[in-house]
């Protein structure tokens, strides 16, 4: 099976030490966002993780414990844009990122990493022209470390027009201008652009639309075949193998404006006092109505090789 850590916050950057502690002792816990009593404990034994998806605007705090990581396949998205502290208050200095990303890139190999340039916010200072310079920086000192880039343009949901109340959506006609010069960009530098939530608008630019954590990317990232369970689409604009997601809401201290898993920074600021290292889950401890479920979990490989192994 697979394990997420990245759709409710950002593990790598703020919750490394705990993350190692979960690998140590081979379970983690997490609670129902709806029903918090309803808590479902995960095995990490990697005889039935098969692979861990991260997503992270920062991989570097992760990178001293990659050992502990050799036994389960990986598939690494990091989030790099070119917004300031206005947008993205905590996020580090992106150049440095650039730097964590190609160490990540020469250990767990090209086929386990994708780069992220999500989302896209247009406004005066954030041109057309802006992106477009900065999306061939990051995507020229990126040449060789991914195959994959994905994009996507602001999604106004309550949570973002309440922290980011002067941000606008980004129209069609700017869309398709922008994705087109962005999957033209990929191409020259080895990457394929994956739009995210996207529909199929930039297909026939070349981009790919059968979205950014598929099984075809598992799979490559395993070098092995895979019998995926039959499953529910989380968003019917979505077509990604998602879901065993061991994050929090509200707990990602980035605060970035546009984020649609926080409600606010006092929030944040409120759970994170409330995070233990040692703890099994991610915020706070057992509590006595706990009402703890074991997933069901077993390897979805098949054993058998893929075609990227005859080529």
């Amino acid at each position: 099976m697979i394990i997420h850590t990245g759709m409710r916050t950002d593990i790598p950057a703020f919750y490394a030490d705990w993350f190692a502690n979960r690998i140590r002792e081979g379970f983690v816990c997490v609670r129902n966002p709806y029903n918090p009593i309803q808590v479902t404990e995960y095995s990490l034994d990697p005889s039935v993780v098969d692979l861990i998806g991260f997503c992270t605007k920062n991989p570097e705090p992760m990178l001293k414990y990659m050992d502990l990581l050799q036994p389960y396949g990986m598939y690494w998205y990091v989030t790099i844009t070119p917004y300031g502290k206005e947008i993205e208050p905590m996020v580090p200095d992106k150049e440095h990122v650039l730097l964590s990303f190609q160490k990540l890139s020469e250990i767990v190999g090209i086929d386990s990493i994708g780069w992220r340039y999500d989302p896209i916010v247009g406004d005066d200072t954030y041109t057309a022209d802006y992106h477009i310079r900065q999306f061939t920086h990051i995507a020229s000192v990126l040449e060789g470390y991914t195959k994959n880039c994905v994009i996507s343009f602001i999604d106004l949901y309550q949570k973002v027009r309440k922290n980011f109340p002067e941000v606008r959506a980004v129209e069609k006609e700017e869309r398709l201008y922008l994705g087109k010069a962005m999957i033209e960009i990929a191409a020259e530098h080895g990457m394929t652009v994956r739009p995210c939530g996207e529909g199929d608008e930039l297909a026939v630019y070349g981009a790919d639309c059968s979205g950014c954590m598929t099984e075809q990317i598992y799979e490559q990232a395993l070098h092995t075949s895979m019998d995926f369970p039959k499953r529910n689409q989380l968003r019917k604009e979505c077509a990604c193998l998602l879901g065993a997601d061991i994050g929090a809401y509200n707990t990602c201290l980035h605060l970035c404006r546009y984020c649609y898993a926080n409600y606010d920074a006092d929030t944040v600021n409120t759970n994170y006092a409330r995070h233990d290292p040692t703890s099994p889950f991610l915020i706070g401890n057992r509590m006595p109505d706990d009402r703890v479920h074991k997933a069901e979990q077993k390897s979805w490989i098949n054993g058998q090789m893929t075609l990227a192994d005859f080529m």
